[in-house]
């Protein structure tokens, strides 16, 4: 029974199923067809009308599984348009590696990601989620939700110690901002730190040569580094804020803001590990 299935899958000669996985790497607008992508019947009635194979859409299916390319998955991406791109991300990428203008940090210098995390809603859903059963059936969250309330998390990690501070706010800004580097550099060993590195992307809070001459009239000690534009991904924070987002806030059923907070949203300092 082996052989005999093993002789069917060798019907379709390698040129015709090589032909067929490049009419699966197309757009569909390049056939004519007023789709953004296949279906698997779409594409499986697109070679048959083309005459480029007979095989069935489940055989279809198969050759496309078992390739490298997955042309019906994407992903969203940002192309960096900053024209000083290498300029900026390099010395944020000698920071991660623990060096600063061509030379080794010195053990009292510190590095810090900071970053906001806006809009976070407590959803209180109208019914209670159901949980796991046997089989494949995973957890079940009511679809239908009342708002109660948002808040804006705003999180600086010490990359080089695994350290964390945040803070929750009504909203976002320069003020909430302000309050985070002053609830870090007002603390050992911040305070009397040799250097104290501060990674941000261009979000309006820490935007621009003013909020250099800002934070660094009122730090001495703080050195604040902009990311490229469109690179918020450089920030080391991101990572954490997604650690967040999987562990804390899914699948997001608070019946107020003050169910978030206790979740771990807001606490003063933590450690990651």
């Amino acid at each position: 029974m082996i052989e005999r299935a093993w002789a069917a899958r060798a019907v379709f000669p390698p040129e015709e199923v090589a032909q067929v996985k490049a009419i699966a790497c197309e757009l569909p607008k390049e056939h004519g067809l007023p789709l953004s992508r296949f279906s698997r019947a779409e594409l499986h009635r697109l070679v048959l009308e083309r005459g480029v194979s007979e095989a069935s859409a489940s055989t279809i299916a198969r050759w496309l599984s078992e390739d490298a390319l997955k042309p019906w998955q994407h992903r969203s991406w940002v192309f960096p348009t900053d024209p000083d791109f290498l300029a900026k991300a390099g010395p944020v990428l000698d920071l991660y590696q623990g060096r600063w203008a061509g030379k080794l940090l010195h053990p009292g210098d510190f590095v810090i990601c900071a970053d906001e995390k806006p809009s976070i809603q407590a959803r209180s859903r109208i019914h209670e989620p159901l949980p796991p059963s046997t089989g494949s059936r995973g957890q079940r969250v009511e679809h239908t939700y009342e708002r109660r309330g948002a808040l804006t998390y705003l999180a600086a990690l010490d990359i080089r110690r695994a350290r964390v501070f945040g803070r929750s706010e009504p909203r976002g800004g320069i003020a909430p901002f302000d309050r985070l580097v002053w609830q870090v550099m007002r603390k050992e060993p911040y305070a009397s730190a040799r250097r104290v590195f501060w990674i941000v992307d261009n979000g309006s809070a820490h935007r621009g040569q003013r909020s250099v001459e800002r934070l660094e009239r009122r730090w001495p000690n703080l050195t604040l580094v902009h990311l490229p534009l469109h690179a918020s991904w450089l920030n080391q924070a991101e990572i954490y804020f997604s650690i967040i987002q999987r562990k804390v806030l899914e699948p997001n059923d608070f019946d107020n803001l003050a169910g978030a907070l206790r979740q771990g949203i807001g606490v003063p300092t933590h450690t990651v590990g």
